[in-house]
């Protein structure tokens, strides 16, 4: 049976491919922010602090029964909580971004590591999550993904202009008497959300590629942001069903794959456009 063949004989495999195509929209769209601000590092701290609410809603179901709660709202308030933490504390008190990184990183897989080895059971639920199982999403994930991305996008239309003024001249921005701190928490909040939707895709570990490659190569092709977001938007959904494809053919991990052919895009995007300005130069002389 091909990849094709699957699709409609096996309903699970299509909702993988809607999970990442819903994914990456938003990956796109906040993933341009991401990259036009310069806060890729302060992303990945954030990817990497939401083991630690993974960790604690999965053992309080675990251990106390709380069947609704689920690892996925777990790495939501987590991240959330991480990314409102760092924002305020890097406005109040100017401290390092580098410190601060290293700092939330830390503590929020150390929190996730003790609780994980708190957990009863084997906990292979949180290991789908760290390194990404796209094959394990469920409808009510499917809801949830599709619920998020509408609030990301009608956000990003509202206040568009004000974050493209926070990005490229907050001084300006201060003079104009835009509230700059109010929109950079609320930046980095939508930013700890889109992590949690990729999450879903390529894993926690995995899930800078997918947030800010798409959004890099864009910026390669185009200055425009609202094009280089629906440019990344696309490349995302392409590098998901291309690594989907490859996955099941190969028998791969589906989170790595999809990971491996961002990385190969990029790689032959940069090729491409050093090709390309290469001729304008021997042309022009």
């Amino acid at each position: 049976m091909n990849f094709f063949s699957a699709l409609v004989e096996h309903p699970f495999l299509l909702m993988a491919l809607f999970a990442g195509c819903a994914a990456s929209l938003a990956g796109g769209v906040i993933g341009s922010y991401v990259v036009i601000k310069k806060i890729v590092s302060m992303s990945g701290s954030i990817a990497h602090s939401v083991l630690g609410g993974m960790g604690v809603f999965l053992w309080l179901k675990r251990s106390y029964g709380w069947d609704f709660l689920t690892p996925l709202q777990g790495a939501l308030v987590a991240g959330l909580s991480s990314a409102l933490l760092m924002g305020w504390i890097h406005l109040k008190y100017k401290q390092r971004e580098d410190t601060l990184i290293a700092a939330i990183w830390s503590t929020g897989m150390s929190i996730g590591v003790i609780f994980i080895a708190l957990t009863p059971g084997y906990n292979v639920e949180l290991l789908n999550f760290l390194f990404g199982n796209i094959l394990w999403v469920s409808k009510s994930d499917l809801q949830l993904l599709f619920f998020l991305d509408v609030l990301i996008v009608a956000v990003v239309a509202l206040l568009y202009r004000r974050f493209l003024a926070i990005c490229f001249d907050e001084q300006q921005a201060l003079l104009q008497k835009v509230s700059v701190h109010t929109l950079y928490l609320l930046l980095l909040s939508l930013v700890a959300i889109a992590i949690v939707l990729l999450i879903q895709i390529v894993g926690a570990i995995l899930v800078i590629t997918l947030l800010a490659i798409p959004a890099s190569i864009a910026a390669l092709f185009t200055k425009d942001l609202w094009r280089m977001m629906g440019l990344a938007s696309l490349l995302g959904i392409l590098c998901t069903c291309l690594g989907l494809y490859t996955s099941y053919e190969l028998n791969w991990p589906p989170g790595s794959t999809i990971s491996l052919v961002a990385a190969a895009l990029y790689l032959a995007s940069l090729f491409s456009r050093k090709t390309r300005y290469k001729t304008k130069k021997i042309t022009r002389y």
